[in-house]
């Protein structure tokens, strides 16, 4: 019997608070029943204790199936990582343009990390072809969410002219917001470009 919404959220949000405490074994114990009734967040969890051998053994093909399950319902983050799964080959042969695919779904649902990614797929033409005006597209998404690499690389698309035209401000205004976060090769670049 399926459990009600309400009951399988307060779950989650137990096991998430045992995961906080890195008591791996009691919060598998705990996922594991919402993941097998179909709850997106418990198997994208769940695939996370399986990649990083939290708990359990590492087994990148019951990640893999696990995220495959959540991503197939929508979850962003199931979706970049199972797209971070093909890229590396891990778990499953190595696939950019199923990484690529999987990576713009979650890009898609304002993930900024996946968003960055998508970027790098498309400057370095990795499962698309080279394409550094939609690397920019997508640096320029990340970057507008606050993401310091996607700001420090969007500097340096303005820098060298790629995608866009160069703009020496426009790279510097980029690099800044990167730099205010820490980002050290946004700082570097503006201690060089000076």
């Amino acid at each position: 019997m399926k459990k009600d919404s309400k009951n399988s959220d307060d779950d989650f949000e137990h096991a998430c608070d045992v995961l906080e405490r890195e008591d791996y074994k009691t919060a598998y114990k705990l996922i594991l029943p919402l993941a097998e009734q179909g709850d997106a967040a418990a198997q994208c969890t769940l695939g996370w204790h399986y990649q990083k051998g939290l708990g359990v053994p590492q087994d990148y093909t019951e990640a893999v199936r696990l995220y495959r399950l959540a991503a197939e319902q929508g979850s962003a983050k199931a979706q970049f990582n199972l797209g971070t799964k093909y890229h590396q080959g891990h778990g499953i042969p190595q696939d950019y343009k199923e990484a690529v695919k999987w990576y713009r779904l979650s890009a898609e649902q304002e993930d900024a990390y996946a968003q960055f990614i998508l970027g790098l797929m498309y400057e370095e033409g990795l499962g698309v072809p080279q394409d550094y005006t939609e690397a920019v597209k997508w640096y320029r998404l990340a970057a507008e969410q606050g993401f310091a690499d996607g700001q420090c690389v969007l500097g340096e698309m303005y820098y060298g002219g790629e995608g866009v035209p160069h703009d020496y401000a426009e790279a510097i205004k980029w690099w800044k917001l990167a730099a205010e976060q820490g980002h050290e090769e946004a700082q570097y670049n503006l201690d060089n470009s000076a």
